[in-house]
């Protein structure tokens, strides 16, 4: 993950009396295809997914100061977000108080920029965000076992956070394997400013695409599936249900493809679209062309996994 491996049995609370911290980005993602293939024994389904950073982020600070081991939240920014223990980046943060035995406080400062309830990932991505931050604030690091069992528990998206960059995701889609990186691409996102949540719409999936036949849903099938031929064919199982509840997406998907797309797709169970564009002329174009469906609309870019695992600065106050 960008640090060194050790073992932390044993490990005391983080060095130092005065207060540290660290300031990282909690990139978002979007899922370049996504195929329900049915329900699991453990009660979830089993997908096939492949991730995508890109750039638009929430803004986090993490600080460690002198007092009770307890973890503190301030939000701001464009979207509200949960509080307390209901927020994923503060779950985060206790799991690894815990793990680490920690005696100090820690303050979490979030900049909400991911629309939640979107398939972008936000919650999910400040999760994981807080998990590598404030391991590496204090300079230790877990066995790469031990910190995706603490990301698994967290949520199914979780661990893909932990890589970053481009990944195929299997399972619930927390078995993340990476993928080769791809030129740098520009992304266009919608969101319609109504979120979706994700067992909501799992709920609506009342007949999940299952593989037909004798076909295994293999890895190697599903990536030669979206990927063959160096052409991404998305295929997402929730789009028709998003596209029935919320129709302004189905125009936004036809307007981008009209408009130079090389692919245009939901998100993740959604309710964000986004289309890819190969230059940042052709993006704010796209843009252009689906001002009137919303009023939430970003241009970012695909994030590689070097720029997505790259450490923040960390600094102790005087």
């Amino acid at each position: 993950m960008g640090y060194k491996v050790t073992d932390l049995r044993g490990a005391q609370s983080c060095p130092g009396e005065r207060v540290r911290r660290i300031a990282l980005k909690a990139y978002a993602k979007i899922n370049l295809g996504l195929a329900v293939l049915g329900r699991r024994e453990d009660g979830f389904h089993e997908l096939r997914t492949i991730y995508q950073s890109i750039s638009l982020a929430d803004q986090l600070e993490i600080r460690i100061t002198r007092g009770p081991a307890s973890v503190r939240l301030d939000a701001g920014g464009r979207f509200p977000v949960p509080a307390g223990r209901n927020n994923l980046a503060v779950r985060a943060a206790e799991a690894v108080l815990q793990e680490l035995r920690m005696r100090q406080q820690v303050v979490i400062s979030l900049e909400k920029e991911i629309p939640p309830g979107s398939g972008l990932g936000g919650a999910s991505s400040d999760a994981a965000t807080v998990l590598r931050g404030l391991l590496a604030l204090c300079g230790k690091s877990l066995p790469a076992e031990r910190l995706l069992h603490l990301a698994s528990e967290l949520g199914s998206d979780v661990p893909f956070f932990l890589v970053g960059g481009r990944a195929v995701g299997v399972g619930r889609g927390g078995e993340v394997f990476p993928l080769p990186e791809t030129p740098r691409r520009h992304v266009v996102i919608l969101f319609p400013g109504e979120g979706m949540e994700t067992s909501k719409a799992y709920g609506l999936l009342r007949r999940p695409r299952l593989t037909e036949g004798n076909a295994r849903p293999t890895i190697e099938l599903f990536c030669g599936q979206m990927l063959g031929s160096g052409a991404i064919r998305p295929v997402n199982d929730f789009e028709p249900l998003l596209f029935r509840r919320l129709p302004q997406l189905a125009e936004a998907k036809r307007r981008f493809l009209r408009h130079g797309a090389e692919m245009a797709s939901l998100s993740g169970s959604g309710s964000a679209l986004f289309g890819i564009f190969g230059d940042a002329a052709t993006a704010r174009h796209a843009a252009q062309a689906v001002r009137g469906l919303s009023e939430h609309i970003w241009i970012a870019r695909t994030v590689s996994r070097r720029e997505f695992l790259r450490p923040g600065p960390v600094a102790r106050d005087r």
